[in-house]
């Protein structure tokens, strides 16, 4: 019963701070998602994964899980709607520390850390491996509603494909044994997108 009490809070915790993000001064980001998702992973203990051999497993998992990411990214370019819709994406001033900083450590490590590693790890121990990734994954889908309301993405489909990613992400993890499979995957679904975004934006004021 301790299990599951601690998993549910950990949850609780973890969707309250998805709607207090979108409040934060912009000229804060990424420094609280970043001590946000450490301390979760520090306090709870959350087995990481990031040494020999547990990590070289982790990098051949990621590798093979971001791969396909990154060819279908680059092969949906080519079709007319998806080529649009990069280029009315808003994109943020300073692109490279997107690119750089914002996505891979504000928000793929501090997601992996507080999501795969302090509450899967929880999800785990209350619910069980099956149980536990699905009940990770409900909570990572549910914690990218306030993204969503604010970008006036649909919020059923934004639920099912982030939870249906973080699922994914969350297999990785116990495959591998390491966390460093889930934050290959998310940085290639994240990096991937963005810089298609960027890169088609850029082509078309040059040919404008």
């Amino acid at each position: 019963m301790r299990d599951k009490v601690r998993a549910v809070l950990l949850a609780a915790l973890l969707i309250g701070w998805s709607a207090v993000t979108p409040r934060l001064p912009p000229r804060w980001n990424p420094l609280p998602h970043i001590v946000f998702g450490t301390s979760m992973a520090a306090l709870t203990r959350a087995p990481l994964g990031l040494r020999p051999p547990a990590l070289w497993s982790g990098l051949r998992w990621g590798l093979a899980a971001a791969a396909p990411v990154v060819v279908g990214v680059g092969s949906a370019v080519a079709i007319a709607p998806v080529r649009n819709g990069m280029a009315a994406r808003t994109l943020p001033p300073s692109v490279m520390r997107w690119l750089l900083l914002h996505i891979p450590i504000g928000t793929v490590w501090a997601e992996e850390a507080g999501y795969r590693a302090a509450l899967g790890t929880a999800a785990a121990g209350a619910f069980g491996e099956p149980g536990g990734r699905l009940f990770t994954a409900a909570v990572f889908g549910l914690s990218h509603v306030p993204d969503a309301r604010a970008t006036g993405e649909p919020l059923l489909g934004t639920v099912l494909v982030t939870g249906a990613a973080g699922w994914l992400f969350a297999w990785l993890v116990g495959r591998s044994g390491s966390l460093a499979a889930a934050m290959l995957a998310h940085l290639a679904v994240n990096e991937a997108g963005a810089v298609a975004a960027v890169a088609v934006q850029r082509r078309r004021r040059v040919t404008d």
